[in-house]
């Protein structure tokens, strides 16, 4: 009985295509078949979601065509105690966006790292903030903020560790501080 040999996975392919949610690619090879009822190879084939803010020719992506990554205002007391810590602290801003729809998944996870998805309301105001390191330090901006999308545009974002809550937003303002409750506060990741 010879079981099946595949080779180590090659390193990541960069995304199928820019300026879009899309995925990147890795690939093994069959080094020896199976023979004789050996063990069956493995997939040869991994993906994995992947968003590439440039595209091949060094140009930015229009904002409105990338979704904003979102978390808990909560993280970002943290995040400014690294910053400070490493001296990479700059200034940040504020975006404040209407909410227009939220899939069903955001109320359906119940793992306590994900809680403050329940605040997540149809109609409501929130407040993202941009700060270091989600700020780019090229365009001074953070992905998926709206910047440069048209008045009214619906633009869409996700909520980072639950893939089933996103929806779509308008953006109204932006602002040097936040000013939401912190049940309404997120971060751009």
């Amino acid at each position: 009985v010879i079981p099946c040999v595949v080779s180590q996975w090659s390193v990541w392919s960069g995304c199928a295509e820019p300026c879009k949610t899309t995925y990147r690619v890795r690939r093994r090879y069959i080094i020896q078949e199976p023979r004789n009822g050996g063990e069956a190879c493995p997939p040869l084939e991994e993906r994995a979601g992947c968003v590439e803010y440039w595209n091949q020719q060094g140009t930015e992506c229009k904002q409105s065509l990338i979704p904003a990554l979102i978390t808990t205002g909560g993280f970002g007391k943290a995040r400014k105690k690294r910053a400070a810590a490493d001296g990479s602290e700059r200034a940040g801003y504020c975006v404040e966006f209407q909410l227009v729809a939220i899939t069903p998944g955001c109320l359906q996870s119940h793992h306590s790292y994900t809680h403050w998805m329940q605040y997540l309301r149809e109609g409501h105001t929130v407040c993202v903030e941009c700060q270091h390191p989600a700020l780019d330090s090229r365009s001074l901006h953070c992905y998926g903020d709206g910047s440069g999308s048209k008045k009214n545009q619906l633009l869409h974002w996700q909520a980072v560790g639950n893939p089933r809550c996103k929806g779509t937003w308008k953006r109204i303002r932006q602002l040097d501080t936040c000013s939401c409750p912190s049940v309404h506060s997120f971060l751009f990741i």
